[in-house]
């Protein structure tokens, strides 16, 4: 298993938003680095979902419900998009503070490269957060 962190601003879809769809589109990746990442996504894979803008903290687990395919906003081919399920809330979020005071996460993509979208997380980074956010 691979896992992943996506962003998203709370006003324009957040947790809660995808707790009630039960199931979303994650479109609208306009990145190649990012592109990339969702096109290695693979089902089951668990992906941290990251409050931007507003919040700034990790809020919740979700699952890749379904690996990439074309992203329907846009015909150029280029262009795709996974399907998120949620999986759990946090109990405390994680904020983007607190990634940043700790040593564990110094290398993490979402620190090294604030604006990249959608992110690698590795295993050792995905288990410190949820021990952050009361998950273990």
């Amino acid at each position: 298993m691979n896992y992943w962190l996506v962003k998203s601003e709370p006003f324009k879809y957040s947790w809660d938003q995808l707790v009630k769809d039960k199931v979303t589109t994650w479109d609208g990746v306009r990145n190649y680095a990012a592109r990339n990442n969702l096109k290695a996504m693979k089902k089951g894979d668990q992906v941290l979902f990251y409050h931007s803008n507003e919040g700034l903290a990790v809020v919740g687990i979700a699952t890749v419900a379904k690996e990439h395919y074309q992203d329907p906003t846009t015909p150029d081919p280029n262009w795709v998009v996974v399907d998120l399920k949620p999986l759990k809330p946090f109990k405390k979020p994680v904020t983007l503070a607190e990634m940043k005071a700790e040593k564990k996460l110094a290398n993490m993509s979402l620190i090294r490269i604030g604006r990249l979208s959608v992110c690698d997380v590795k295993e050792e980074e995905f288990n410190t957060i949820l021990e952050m956010g009361g998950m273990k």
